[in-house]
């Protein structure tokens, strides 16, 4: 006998032992001993083990997943219920479903907790990642833990290092001076979420702009096609989609060469600027450079004015968010430029705060009075602002810009050849016109595209992240460590003393030789972004054990994830980046596909009322678990359980730590079971929106358990195993059986479109259904037929949502395989037609009342209904009908 067979022996001795002996023995569902006896069944049969080489259609579903901090939260467990419901569910479909489980481990919090509680951020992680394991696993999740890894794992790090090199040799890596945001006290780069208010979110010291040697993967090599595949991601939300194409930033436009009126410090003759909008050019009334612009950096040379400027510039965070927000200042360079379709005007040129080097050329031409950011800077230093787009209706004698600049569409006006074009039409004209022009030989404007997208800068002076696998050799320069000295691994003998990246004061980890030369050189020191690490482990996942990035097999085989999930804040960066990354896979023969995820979820937040203690809740926050709520009557007061005083109720905001509006999900389970947790999840509202979690919410989940609980008890002491055929049916069994068909047949489609609420208010329904029908004689084979049926059909439904109970349900009504392997029912499509219509029933057009009929009954036959019903032989009061007007299976309306 295997251990297979006798694992399954066991299981049903035990089965036919607890439906003999006790199991209905007690009312009360026990929802913590009852679990815990799932999952070891579970564990010990290997039910959610997943083989590559299974034959049947593959289905992947993922879940977006965790960073390590210790403790799950509650949208954790929002998240994990709504992929284990899709992956029980394809399971019972006949799929062979990957749903595996890993850990983003690397990155700042684990060095700060290292800083703060002197431990190594190795053993505060794998600490962290035991903890939320069992977390996890006391949810009942469908996961295959077989394949489960972290990504600072020597294993999965070894893998991105071999991806990195082959990254490199494929020329889709490389390396620049770039600025950086860069925190003086830490000494580490920041990224732009880091800098708060100027200032460093940890050490509080102003930030400075850096240029570091820093490595980039050529993301922007990408743009067009990332952009255009947009489209085809049919399963994934707009919202997302376009957000995406935001990000990617496609813009059509000219680049236009000004003359200057003298050559400008650096030798240049000319000024050249990117313009999507060339057709305001007649309103233009200053030229901008960006601080890092070369013309600003000579000019800073010889100006103290300048130099402080720019110098100040620096201390802004490098974010578009950031420059947006400051104030819009500048510094006039006393240069001037050509205006290059009127000579008579020269525009001056200023150094200002709010443009970007790293878009167009650095330079623009200012035209106030239709951007805002032009029109605040020209108040500021008294430039002309002329309007030269006209809004529809507006008189052209009397329009005038205000405080806002005007950006919707109108008609072009004061532009010349342009006057009385519609802005595209003004755009191709003056396209048109300045191509014709030559400047020193050369068209004056050129079309081009540019985007928004900039390459990815990898590069993080940290010592917890995945080191970057070259060596610099002073004779050979920057040379790619050979793939047999893999992996380049993190020296454990660190110490946080000092800030900035261990790895650069390390005594000994830096030294190594050139793998070209074999002379002494060192190691770089950088490590790569944590989003590195989440961009390719969906990959991995497919074949965790192979001793190369993946087995393209396994990779191809599974891959695309079908079904992703997880947070809308992971929109743009780490879906974007998982995108590059799968087609730089592609080119380098890791795998063979180009998309990552086929269908893409992003579930809402999980939400709580906020608490706060003192006088118009000015004090300190208060958890949810600190205070008793009292109702008098409908008026809600909280009170702060140690002390009896009054806290003030807040608003309704995503559960955080900061406002500790946080509940607990492991006193929920201890309290309540993991079942009643997931259910109230799925059931309170449609599953892309915010919930609302409240203790009475989850406490209406806990009865409808217990309800389900008394249910099947009832219906496996009261009816005996349904046999093969079913039999002739009619009357109320009939009706039964319609109403379970109907909604397995509708929880169907709710679970393939993951319409989890929606079925979980159908699941309602139904359990209220099978009640009436208990209360009705079963002394009707037939009847107890429908019954077994109906609940058979419920556990099913119930499975992918609350499985331990769904196995316990189960094995009480007879059934000796776990309901985790089998096979998801078939409605009867004979079952989902309907045989009958309702008709409302209409008197002098007034609703009044309904009639249900036969859906074939002839117009004669529902006439005759109508006038027999009492409401209508009422308003009649013995006479004949004026009108009775019948239209076939709409309504029937009586005239009196």
């Amino acid at each position: 006998m295997t251990v297979r067979q006798s694992i399954i022996q066991e299981f049903r001795q035990f089965r036919r032992q607890e439906q003999t002996a006790h199991l209905m023995a007690t009312e009360r569902y026990n929802a913590r001993e009852v679990e815990a006896r799932w999952q070891k069944i579970w564990n010990d049969k290997d039910v959610f083990v997943t083989h590559n080489d299974d034959p049947r259609d593959k289905y992947y579903v993922l879940e977006m997943f965790p960073y390590p901090s210790g403790r799950i939260h509650m949208g954790h467990v929002r998240n994990y219920a709504m992929g284990d419901v899709v992956a029980r569910y394809k399971r019972a479909r006949g799929f062979n479903v990957l749903h595996p489980m890993g850990w983003d481990a690397f990155g700042m919090p684990a060095e700060n907790a290292a800083m703060q509680n002197k431990v190594h951020p190795k053993d505060w992680t794998y600490d962290n990642i035991a903890a939320m394991r069992e977390q996890l696993k006391i949810m009942g999740l469908s996961l295959d833990w077989s394949r489960e890894f972290a990504t600072c794992d020597v294993g999965y790090y070894t893998q991105q290092q071999r991806l990195f090199l082959k990254f490199l040799d494929a020329g889709l890596v490389y390396r620049k001076n770039a600025k950086v945001n860069w925190d003086p006290v830490d000494m580490t780069v920041l990224a732009n979420e880091q800098v708060i208010d100027g200032r460093g979110w940890r050490s509080g010291a102003l930030v400075e702009q850096r240029e570091l040697t820093q490595w980039f993967f050529r993301i922007s090599d990408y743009s067009e096609e990332l952009l255009e595949a947009i489209d085809d991601l049919d399963r994934w939300p707009d919202k997302v989609r376009l957000m995406q194409k935001n990000w990617i930033g496609r813009s059509e436009g000219l680049r236009i060469r000004f003359e200057f009126t003298q050559a400008a410090p650096t030798g240049d003759e000319t000024l050249e600027i990117f313009t999507t909008r060339p057709d305001t050019l007649f309103g233009a009334s200053f030229m901008g450079l960006s601080p890092d612009h070369p013309v600003s950096v000579r000019l800073a040379e010889d100006n103290p004015q300048l130099k402080s400027f720019i110098e100040e510039c620096r201390r802004v965070g490098t974010s578009e968010e950031a420059i947006e927000k400051a104030e819009k200042k500048g510094v006039d360079t006393g240069l001037r430029v050509k205006h290059p379709l009127d000579s008579s005007v020269e525009l001056p040129v200023y150094v200002a705060n709010f443009i970007l080097m790293d878009y167009g050329t650095g330079a623009i031409f200012g035209c106030p009075a239709h951007d805002q950011r032009d029109l605040d800077f020209a108040r500021k230093y008294g430039l002309p602002v002329k309007p030269v787009v006209l809004p529809n209706g507006a008189d052209p004698a009397s329009f005038e810009i205000g405080d806002d600049a005007f950006t919707d569409e109108g008609a072009i006006f004061n532009s010349a050849f342009m006057d009385g074009l519609s802005i595209p039409d003004a755009k191709e004209a003056i396209a048109g016109k300045l191509e014709a022009i030559t400047v020193d030989g050369a068209p004056q404007a050129a079309r081009q595209v540019n985007y928004r997208l900039r390459d990815w800068g990898i590069s993080r002076q940290r010592y917890w992240g995945c080191p970057i696998p070259v060596i610099h050799c002073d004779d050979c320069g920057v040379i790619p460590e050979k793939d047999e000295n893999l992996p380049v691994e993190l020296p454990e003998d660190i110490n946080f003393d000092k800030p900035g990246n261990p790895l650069d004061r390390h005594p000994t980890w830096r030294e190594t030789t050139c793998p070209k030369c074999g002379k002494p050189a060192k190691r770089e020191t950088d490590t790569m972004d944590t989003f590195v690490d989440s961009s390719w482990y969906f990959a991995r996942f497919t074949a965790p054990d192979c001793d190369q990035p993946t087995d393209p097999a396994a990779a191809n085989g599974w891959l695309p994830v079908d079904q992703y999930i997880g947070g809308i804040e992971h929109a743009i960066l780490h879906l974007l980046y998982s995108r590059f990354f799968t087609r730089a896979m592609q080119k380098v023969g890791a795998l063979d596909l180009k998309e990552p995820f086929k269908g893409l979820f992003t579930q809402g937040m999980v939400t709580h009322e906020t608490y706060r203690l003192g006088e118009g809740g000015n004090g300190r926050w208060i958890s949810p678990a600190e205070i008793r709520i009292e109702d008098n009557g409908g008026s809600r007061r909280a009170v702060l359980l140690e002390t009896g005083d009054e806290v003030s109720i807040g608003s309704i905001e995503k559960m955080s730590k900061s406002k500790k509006n946080t509940v607990d999900p492991t006193d929920i389970i201890d309290t309540y079971g993991a079942d009643t947790a997931r259910w109230f999840m799925l059931s309170d509202s449609p599953p892309e929106r915010d919930v609302i979690w409240t203790e009475d919410g989850v406490q209406g989940a806990w009865r409808f358990v217990q309800r389900v609980w008394r249910l099947i008890g009832d219906i496996a002491e009261r009816t005996e195993p349904r046999g093969g055929k079913a039999p002739e049916v009619s009357g109320k069994a009939l009706e039964l059986r319609r109403a379970s068909h109907k909604t397995l047949a509708a929880v169907s489609g709710d679970l393939e479109n993951l319409g989890f609420n929606r079925a979980v208010a159908r699941l309602y329904e139904l359990v209220n259904t099978i009640g009436k029908a208990l209360n009705e004689s079963l002394d009707d084979t037939a009847m107890e037929y429908a019954v077994r049926e109906a609940a058979d059909f419920l556990v099913h439904m119930m499975a992918p949502m609350m499985p331990h109970l769904a196995e316990e349900c189960w094995s009480a009504i007879g059934h000796d395989n776990l309901i985790s392997e089998a096979k998801w029912p078939q409605a009867d499509e004979a079952l989902l037609v309907e045989d009958s219509v309702t008709y409302p029933i209409q008197i002098n057009g007034k609703r009044r009342g309904e009639l249900t009929i036969a859906k074939e009954a002839s117009k004669e036959e529902v006439e005759a209904a109508t006038l027999a019903l009492d409401i209508v032989q009422k308003a009649l009061a013995g006479s004949s009908p004026k009108k009775l007007i019948v239209v076939p299976q709409r309504i029937v309306n009586v005239v009196v």
